[in-house]
């Protein structure tokens, strides 16, 4: 019988031992999160005006793109592409009529590598090498990067911020690139939208035949759907 009590205790102290050291661990990683939340890392724009920003970033997708601009264009809406460098080296033409059709072009990083693992210099190279492939390619300097995979460190912002960068984030994710299923991306775009929202979509099939719906309903909520840029001011 003193066995099983010994155990019982002993069971108890692990798990609540377990416990503080998840709770310690748990708080410690959003403390270190919410720190980049100032004017480092944008998660969102102008939370006092009726904007919001849909971010597409692209590293696949070409066949679902120009049917997508079509969209944009009946509802005379711009949006920014971040682009990946790999996808840029392949779909020069692509890059081209996105951006000729007035959107902006934001850098995704070359590789599509998980930032937040890199050191400076390589956090750098991701972003640079892109920066000058799309300013190769277009003429023009981007000034917004988006981490893949929303991945980043405190290298990958200095390295924003000495190549003229901000880091953006978002506050809505449709998680198009998991979830195959227009009624849920539509969802996820438009449950409880806020002025300031920056929503991450990706060039998807189901993206595609979300996207008219969303826009409806922005245009029915006067919701104005904008660029990074212009969402932010």
């Amino acid at each position: 019988m003193k066995v099983k009590t010994f155990r019982s205790v002993s069971n108890i102290i692990i798990i609540l031992m377990l416990t503080c050291m998840v709770l310690y661990i748990g708080t410690s990683s959003y403390e270190y999160a919410f720190s980049y939340q100032n004017d480092d890392v944008i998660y969102n724009g102008n939370k006092d005006a009726n904007k919001v920003s849909i971010m597409i970033n692209v590293y696949w997708g070409t066949e679902y793109i120009e049917d997508m601009l079509d969209i944009l264009d009946k509802y005379n809406i711009k949006c920014t592409f971040f682009v990946g460098g790999q996808w840029v080296e392949k779909e020069p033409e692509m890059l081209k009529e996105i951006y000729n059709r007035g959107h902006e072009i934001g850098n995704h990083g070359y590789l599509h590598k998980d930032q937040e693992y890199l050191n400076y210099e390589q956090n750098y190279n991701e972003i640079y090498v892109n920066h000058e492939l799309v300013k190769t390619t277009l003429g023009i300097d981007m000034n917004l990067f988006a981490p893949p995979s929303g991945s980043f460190n405190k290298a990958t912002i200095d390295a924003c911020k000495n190549l003229g960068y901000s880091t953006i984030m978002w506050s809505k994710d449709t998680i198009d690139w998991r979830d195959k299923d227009a009624n849920l991306i539509y969802t996820r775009a438009t449950t409880n939208i806020n002025g300031g929202d920056f929503i991450l979509a990706h060039p998807t099939e189901n993206t595609l035949k979300a996207l008219p719906l969303i826009l409806e309903y922005y245009k029915l909520n006067n919701i104005i759907p904008t660029t990074v840029t212009e969402c932010i001011k």
